[in-house]
């Protein structure tokens, strides 16, 4: 099985879009059975909260249901259950590979270079602007997603 967990900083915005995208992709790709998806924050603030309602709309609105997630911390547990870590910016990328133990941070990538997305390395935070930041970041999440299910559809991960 393959372990993908989505990282963010609160884990509310990006890192629960990206896991309701992604995980919707993949089991539209009739791939539920090789592939599981999870998303946790490096920070603790929202613990147990449901995603940013914009995050919901947006998503809902492109067809996508984020109802059931719950926003959790990265434990140190991450490193060795997840086959891929992908951080959503670079700070989140650093923060991982400070707690991550030295011969495990091979499994830790940018979300957006990781998924062939050329136009933007980091998945930008949204929660401080309008509705026009939570729908661009689907159109992103969605790219990288697409090419991550058929990067998983030719083998390579």
């Amino acid at each position: 099985m393959i372990k993908i967990l989505l990282v963010c900083i609160g884990n509310i915005c990006r890192s629960p879009t990206a896991h309701g995208v992604l995980q919707q992709k993949i089991i539209d790709a009739g791939l539920g059975d090789r592939v599981f998806i999870d998303s946790a924050g490096t920070a603790a603030w929202h613990i147990g909260k449901a995603p940013d309602k914009r995050s919901v709309a947006a998503a809902k609105k492109q067809g996508y249901d984020l109802s059931a997630l719950r926003a959790r911390q990265v434990n140190e547990n991450d490193f060795d259950e997840f086959s891929l870590i992908l951080a959503m910016d670079n700070s989140n990328y650093q923060d991982l590979l400070d707690y991550c133990p030295d011969h495990l941070k091979d499994k830790i990538k940018l979300f957006l270079p990781f998924g062939h997305v050329a136009t933007e390395q980091e998945v930008p935070d949204p929660y401080y602007g309008g509705a026009e930041g939570f729908s661009y970041v689907i159109s992103l999440v969605e790219q990288a997603s697409d090419n991550l299910v058929a990067r998983i559809q030719d083998g390579e991960l």
